[in-house]
């Protein structure tokens, strides 16, 4: 079986996002189901396709980077309003449906599309309309811009991505309803989609990784943290643990904060080292005697998260952090309030100061997400091969 990846970003060098993460995960893991990926959308700028042979590339496209003036902003909002799209739908329509048939036809024959995300979906909706489609839901995407709005500092803003909200909403109700099959995350995000049970699953997210880490762990830090906090519902479980966590914990305890923070961020207190991006996620995290997971908002699941339990690593954690994950190893602790969070990664650290504390079977916890997942991923691509049952 053939089948078309179609995101927003194609794979272009190892994958600097969460959303990159999620993609790469679900494309190794149809790959383990047999089928034959090609890939359409655009990369980053100046980044080198991974897979160049099978790739129908619409250009470039930085996802980071937003409007280069207050004008054009304007223009970019307006441009939405008027076409009805999103404004993350409007950034892509840098190229015209015409040549995005062009590209896509290029990848002919196939059997089935993969929507990696609603972004370029959203854009060109009637383009994949006419194919069997299998959509990956990466999150309840109107309920995050709904939590962005909320908490916007200013009214156009708010404005802007209150509605947002509501385009989203009705754009996945459509992308649900027209695809065979859907996959979300977690329950939370199934339920979230309104998605009938007949017609999705659950895709236990597992961390790409060509070989398991080897070595003895030696810590250079107490507490460490990674992720992309750039993104609104990541900063705001930064901005929190900086806020209310930190001063409530021991003034020689030493923190690492890996991944990008927008530009100016403040470090606020001498005890944290901000590293920017890590190549090696894992070798950072090994480095780190107990991963701080601090997520107060959004949908979907956290790849830090999940590969924090992956390696075995002890972990406080906030019930948002934890979407998705069900069975939590003995060396990791849910606590969603300032003083319960600062409490326990305090006894936490203690412990492992003083060999109290082991790592956990990282190993089995992965490979158990890894049979589920391939499991899903088995039965949608099943269904996408299937002849469609006619609704009434």
């Amino acid at each position: 079986m053939h089948l078309v990846f179609v995101s927003s970003l194609v794979p272009a060098g190892p994958p600097q996002s969460d959303f990159e993460i999620v993609n790469q995960t679900v494309v190794d893991g149809l790959r383990r189901a047999g089928a034959r990926v090609s890939f359409l959308g655009f990369r980053r700028p100046g980044a080198e396709l991974s897979d160049p042979q099978d790739t129908a590339c619409l250009g470039e496209f930085d996802p980071d980077a937003g409007p280069a003036s207050v004008v054009q902003d304007l223009r970019r909002f307006a441009s939405a309003v008027s076409s009805g799209l999103t404004l993350s739908s409007t950034a892509l329509r840098m190229v015209t449906e015409a040549e995005l048939r062009a590209a896509l036809s290029k990848l002919e024959p196939f059997d089935g599309i993969v929507l990696g995300g609603v972004s370029l979906a959203g854009a060109f909706e009637t383009v994949f309309a006419g194919s069997p489609c299998l959509l990956v839901a990466h999150a309840v995407e109107h309920v995050l811009a709904a939590e962005n709005a909320r908490g916007a500092p200013s009214l156009l803003e708010r404005l802007r991505l209150s509605r947002d909200a509501r385009v989203l909403k009705a754009l996945e109700r459509r992308l649900c309803g027209s695809a065979r099959f859907v996959l979300a995350l977690s329950e939370e995000d199934r339920a979230g989609l309104g998605l009938a049970e007949d017609r999705s699953l659950v895709l236990p997210l597992v961390i790409p990784r060509e070989t398991a880490p080897t070595g003895v762990r030696l810590p250079g830090f107490d507490i460490g943290m990674i992720g992309d906090w750039t993104a609104p519902e990541s900063l705001t479980g930064l901005e929190w643990f900086l806020q209310d966590v930190l001063p409530k914990l021991h003034p020689h305890v030493t923190f690492a904060i890996a991944g990008r923070v927008p530009r100016g961020f403040p470090s606020r207190d001498k005890r944290v080292l901000f590293l920017g991006p890590v190549v090696d996620h894992v070798e950072f995290l090994r480095q780190c005697r107990v991963i701080a997971l601090p997520a107060r908002a959004g949908t979907g699941v956290s790849p830090g998260a999940v590969e924090t339990l992956e390696l075995g690593l002890p972990a406080v954690a906030t019930s948002a952090a934890l979407r998705g994950i069900a069975a939590l190893p003995e060396n990791v602790r849910r606590a969603d309030g300032s003083k319960k969070f600062a409490a326990a990664l305090q006894d936490l650290v203690v412990a492992q100061r003083t060999g109290m504390l082991p790592d956990a079977d990282g190993e089995a916890f992965r490979a158990a997400r890894l049979t589920r997942m391939d499991e899903a991923l088995a039965e949608a691509v099943r269904r996408l091969a299937a002849e469609p049952v006619p609704r009434h």
